[in-house]
């Protein structure tokens, strides 16, 4: 997830090449990082629409985590999946909740909880 030219957040694709490690475990390149959070959230978590302060990858440890975009698109994404999220206020912009960010919710029965890696 990041933030496009017209401001607004978007989903890509980008596959991360894992070329060390051995057949049976292949590892990627090591990154580097600047501290991790853990988060736990409750049944029925919603958050308004915001931006990443600060970009970071997010890992799903448990439950699933619905991302939704302005453009009225969203992902789940369920334990085992991450993503990097980098959809920051655009330079020189004040954040605009019609405009700018993602809102993020728990889904299903069982609570969120989420890794956060700063890069």
């Amino acid at each position: 997830m990041f933030t496009g030219a017209d401001g607004r957040a978007q989903f890509r694709e980008v596959a991360i090449p894992l070329t060390d490690g051995t057949p049976a475990a292949l590892l990627s390149a090591q990154f580097p990082s600047a501290g991790y959070r853990l988060r736990h959230s409750p049944v029925g978590f919603r958050s308004q629409f915001h931006c990443t302060v600060t970009p970071q990858w997010v890992f799903i440890l448990g439950g699933a985590m619905e991302i939704g975009l302005q453009d009225g698109s969203s992902r789940v994404f369920k334990p085992g999946e991450h993503f990097y999220s980098a959809d920051v206020v655009p330079a020189g912009a004040t954040f605009d909740a019609a405009v700018h960010g993602h809102w993020s919710r728990q889904v299903g029965p069982d609570p969120l909880v989420t890794l956060f890696v700063k890069g």
